[in-house]
């Protein structure tokens, strides 16, 4: 199937000053009968980029020795160092006479070096008196994909897996090309299936499945990637026939070490596995009265021999708990299950925390465990599947969201405790941390479904890679690598995305009350609908107001699991941040805002200015017709229009709802059924 290549598509650059430093690729890393796989690799798509952009055919000469290396007066030099300010995937770049130097301390820093290159020349940028060194702020830099092994993927929303299909793994040209995907933005680990592990995909650790992995693990190692797997705790049971998974058991003990020697004679270079545990009907420790530190730790210490990595996650709730009770709050799970258990966890051990305590809303606060673990790895996940932002069929750019999230300072020590700061191992001087998203990709012929959504897979990767990078420096990156070097093409996108995540945020879910969408799906509005929420008690909206009361005095107590000031900020209705008003508090109807608006008409105004915006971006794209490709114009504007259907009926069904909870009309007279 033909499909596009996203920002590696090598869009011609006409008029591009610098060619006269690019003609000539030469390698020097002291072996010249044996280039890494990687290397080969970094020079394909350097000679591939350089002939798609600017037209140059690109020789290539491999230098043996240092001595070779001095005489090279001109091009571009791939050079292994020793440089002590460069880490493993670090790499320098530094333009000099009539040559371009990529150095690096490993091969993957080489590749590194040059799909930044080629980044900088595919924006127009001249590399004349280039000088830069850059190293990864988080180690691990890692996709999430829900894959399912009959080839549906769980909240995709661009197609079916191009990982499997009708329970086989698939090895073609697309693996390639996605592994050039996402280590062109610095991502250097995947997982391919989905967290719920069900059937066939828990037998991907056996012979049936692991001679396959073998080959796409190799794919990826070319462009320094580890292959994951997630895994099932129950494997004991229903691959070998055990009684119990119980981690505590001798004979699971046994079933798991045997099990995981042979993915690594298969597959020595396997990152390790993902686990979704306790949660959700999913197995785990629970069952036997254990903790997650004894079910992780069974499974970390197999691994740790090998190298191997046990990424544990923490989303963990009581689903089926009592909901009418208005003390339960699902805010409250992930916090109450793991606090208790900082620093019981090995140290090859890692624990991937949802970027809020609920569930990937529009709008969350922070959780509070970043600022509560100090003696654990932890990993950042966000999910750049638009589950609940949209489906991909709604623009919402999502890196202004990850990068508030990064910013927030959890008060966990006197200095450098943002979530940036612990996620990357800076705040506790840990290895094993990073950032991780739930992959919005799929075998659609522009792998994100509305053209526009491949700005979040991109802007993963590289705010992975360099958390200080803004978000309208990254929206640009991506617009220059991906659209005509057109000023109103540049400038139109990149305001339609910059303004996308607040004007969904508009006319679906006011306050950070989130929820409000239909069951199961978690596309468009449903007020009452959620799938655990039959008594009203993700908003508890009736007549006199809405919101959940969290705070310590009179609510469920969660506000009391940040540290100070933020828990005081948070108890307090009047320093809470209006943006998360409705989470922590429960609030009337007639409550004025800083704006002076009442409650109600907050929600009432800013419905209708979401529809509005909206139209407004839709008018801009229009704009761009015939000067960027028609059947990205059409791709997209078809998305526009599900979009402007999907926000029209949220105006209309929360307006609706709320005016009928409230008797209170809409002060500017519109119309509200």
């Amino acid at each position: 199937m033909k499909y596009n290549k996203c920002w590696l598509n090598f869009n011609p650059i006409n008029n591009y000053g610098d060619k006269e430093f690019l003609t000539e690729i030469i390698v020097c890393t002291g072996n010249k009968e044996n280039n890494s796989l990687i290397i080969d690799n970094a020079i394909k798509e350097l000679t591939e980029a350089l002939n798609k952009m600017l037209n140059i055919k690109v020789d290539q000469r491999i230098l043996a020795s240092e001595d070779e290396a001095a005489t090279v007066k001109s091009g571009i030099i791939l050079k292994l160092t020793d440089d002590s300010t460069l880490k493993e995937e670090g790499f320098s770049i530094k333009q000099i006479g009539e040559a371009v130097y990529i150095e690096a301390k490993t091969d993957k820093g080489l590749l590194y070096g040059s799909f930044d290159l080629i980044r900088r020349i595919a924006q127009g940028q001249s590399i004349r008196g280039l000088n830069i060194t850059e190293n990864p702020k988080n180690n691990f830099r890692m996709l999430n994909h829900w894959d399912n092994m009959d080839g549906s993927i769980e909240r995709g929303y661009s197609g079916n897996s191009f990982f499997f299909e009708n329970d086989e793994i698939i090895l073609d040209e697309r693996i390639v090309d996605y592994a050039r995907l996402i280590a062109s933005v610095g991502i250097n680990a995947t997982v391919i299936n989905n967290v719920n592990v069900h059937e066939a995909a828990t037998e991907l650790i056996t012979d049936r499945y692991l001679g396959k992995l073998r080959t796409m693990a190799d794919i990826f190692a070319g462009y320094g990637i580890k292959l994951y797997l997630s895994a099932n705790f129950a494997a004991p049971i229903e691959l070998g026939g055990l009684p119990v998974s119980d981690p505590l058991d001798k004979d699971v003990e046994e079933w798991w070490k045997n099990c995981i020697k042979k993915v690594y004679e298969y597959i020595p270079h396997f990152g390790g596995f993902l686990i979704k545990a306790d949660s959700e009907g999913r197995p785990g420790p629970f069952t036997y009265g254990r903790t997650h530190a004894e079910g992780a730790n069974l499974l970390a210490r197999i691994l740790k021999p090998y190298g191997g990595i046990l990424i544990w996650r923490c989303f963990v709730y009581n689903c089926q708990q009592d909901w009418r009770d208005y003390k339960t709050d699902r805010a409250r799970a992930a916090y109450d299950n793991f606090i208790g258990l900082d620093g019981e966890f090995d140290d090859n051990v890692i624990l991937q925390i949802k970027n809020g305590p609920m569930d990937f809303q529009v709008r969350e606060p922070v959780s509070p465990l970043f600022g509560g673990l100090k003696n654990t790895n932890m990993i950042l996940e966000v999910q750049a599947a638009q589950e609940y932002t949209g489906h991909q069929k709604d623009v919402c750019y999502l890196i202004p969201m990850w990068k508030e999230v990064l910013d927030f300072e959890t008060y966990a020590k006197k200095d450098g405790s943002t979530v940036a700061d612990i996620v990357s191992g800076r705040a506790y001087n840990q290895v094993n941390c990073g950032m991780a998203a739930v992959s919005n990709t799929g075998n659609d012929y522009n792998w994100t479904g509305n053209d526009l959504a491949a700005s979040n897979l991109y802007g993963f990767g590289r705010l992975a890679w360099n958390t200080e990078l803004s978000s309208e420096q990254i929206a640009m990156e991506w617009i220059k690598q991906t659209f005509p070097h057109e000023d109103k093409v540049i400038n139109t996108v990149h305001e339609i995305l910059m303004k996308s995540w607040p004007v969904y945020e508009k006319y679906t879910s006011p306050l950070g009350i989130g929820w409000m969408v239909n069951p199961n799906n978690h596309y468009g509005p449903n007020v009452d609908g959620y799938e655990y929420d039959r008594w009203g008690t993700y908003h508890r909206a009736d007549r006199d107001g809405m919101g959940v009361d969290r705070t310590v005095k009179n609510g469920t107590g969660y506000a009391g699991q940040y540290n100070e000031p933020l828990a005081s900020m948070y108890e307090n209705i009047e320093t809470c941040p209006e943006e998360l008003l409705l989470f922590f508090h429960y609030v009337r109807y007639d409550y004025k805002l800083k704006t002076g608006k009442t409650l109600i008409q907050h929600i009432y105004d800013t419905h209708f200015e979401g529809v509005e915006e909206v139209e407004k971006m839709i008018e801009g794209w229009k704009e761009l017709k015939g000067l960027i490709p028609d059947d990205v114009h059409d791709r997209v504007s078809a998305r526009f229009n599900m979009q402007l259907e999907n926000a029209i009926e949220w105006r209309d069904r929360v307006n609706t709802y709320f005016y009928r909870k409230s008797g209170v009309k809409d002060e500017k007279g519109r119309k509200i059924f």
